[in-house]
């Protein structure tokens, strides 16, 4: 694959491998559009289209909310968390006024907001060690899994079986002291809301420039890196990244009614593996809400987390194909694998209990100015600086 900096070559060098995970996704993905469409409607439709552009983002721009945590914590770097800075402003200052307005086209919108409590501490704790152990996060586990990554295909299962055991125990962790929800637009007013959150955004902002300049002297950034960028093939700059995943969140939000999330569909697809093995998981009261036990008993192409889920993982097959790198390495050493299992268990269990993931509870929720989505982001952010410290063991850089 040759590329230049004013476009995409496309030559030769592409592997008949890649060409052909190219066609299989692209005619795949047709396939399912076209039957969500007139199966479950065009709102169907559009969300595994904005779930399959979802995954050819992540995967064109490498964004990983795992490998930028890490790289605060082991060089001291803040590119990668500098560019979700800027993903939350343009995603607060979009989501606020349309939350506030509180439907659109005949659409009712909500944000993403949760207590405040022990749970979303110890579940995001818990998320952001096996963020680093599981190598991914919730959408870093979908494109990487699409692209090609047989390591993060066990990451992805003992996820699924992590939120199965955090369904199970759901009724345990909602019995413990908790603050209310607290959204500062419902408290403060969209304008204030909008002015405190940017003041955090600065405030992280500034933290890791001082503490990258202190480390380095300077700061490193995209344009440092000698590459070529490519819109078809990739890779893409951390701010487009940033800037096309906001339009992800926003798009979801108009399209569903509420911001973009992930891992509720793993409890989901648990569920349904639970049933049919014979596990009477509908007696726990995680799935005894009638909106989720109507969900066990539906096909997954009713779920819009399924839908854009798959989406997700289409749009990186097609990614990898595109940028010449869809490889299957099958060869995995053990710790590697030990890794993998314990850190996807800690990352759906953590999920369950902490309200969201990465997506639903980080970028969801602080981008509807929920302080539970702070409070996860510090947490979380602990758990990964711990996870990172604890790869060394596993064999993992």
């Amino acid at each position: 694959m040759n590329t230049t900096a004013t476009g995409p070559t496309i030559s030769n060098s592409v592997l008949p491998g890649n060409r052909g995970s190219i066609i299989a996704s692209a005619l795949l993905a047709l396939v399912i559009y076209f039957y969500l469409s007139s199966s479950y409607g065009w709102r169907q439709g559009a969300l595994f289209i904005v779930g399959l552009a979802a995954g050819i983002i992540l995967y064109h721009a490498a964004f990983g909310f795992t490998s930028a945590w890490r790289e605060v914590v082991k060089s001291g770097r803040g590119a990668g968390l500098r560019a979700q800075m800027i993903m939350l402003g343009i995603t607060v200052l979009l989501f606020t006024p349309l939350i506030a307005q509180g439907e659109i086209w005949g659409m009712s919108l909500r944000g993403s907001v949760a207590p405040l409590n022990i749970a979303v501490i110890c579940g995001a704790f818990m998320f952001g060690v096996g963020m680093q152990l599981g190598g991914g996060c919730a959408s870093g586990t979908l494109f990487t899994v699409g692209g090609g990554n047989m390591r993060m295909l066990i990451t992805l299962a003992a996820f699924i079986a992590g939120s199965v055991l955090g369904t199970w125990q759901w009724s345990m962790w909602q019995g413990i002291p908790s603050l209310a929800p607290f959204s500062l637009s419902q408290n403060f007013g969209s304008v204030w809301a909008i002015l405190i959150s940017i003041g955090l955004f600065a405030a992280v902002w500034f933290a890791t420039t001082v503490y990258e300049r202190k480390r380095h002297g300077s700061l490193k950034n995209d344009r440092d890196v000698d590459r070529a960028y490519s819109w078809l093939t990739g890779p893409w700059p951390l701010l487009a990244g940033a800037l096309a995943l906001a339009a992800v969140n926003v798009s979801t939000l108009l399209l569903a009614g509420r911001p973009w999330g992930v891992t509720s569909a793993f409890a989901l697809w648990g569920g349904k593996i639970a049933l049919f093995l014979g596990i009477d998981i509908q007696g726990w009261a995680y799935w005894q809400r009638p909106a989720l036990s109507n969900a066990l008993e539906q096909s997954v192409f009713t779920d819009i987390t399924s839908v854009m889920n798959i989406g997700i993982m289409l749009g990186a097959l097609l990614a990898a194909g595109l940028a010449g790198k869809f490889a299957p390495n099958f060869r995995l050493p053990f710790r590697s694998i030990v890794a993998a299992v314990v850190g996807g268990i800690l990352l759906g269990y953590g999920a369950r209990i902490a309200y969201g993931c990465n997506i639903g509870a980080y970028f969801g929720g602080i981008g509807s100015t929920s302080l539970h989505g702070w409070l996860w982001f510090v947490a979380a952010f602990m758990g990964s600086s711990l996870g990172t410290k604890l790869r060394p063991y596993f064999g993992l850089k």
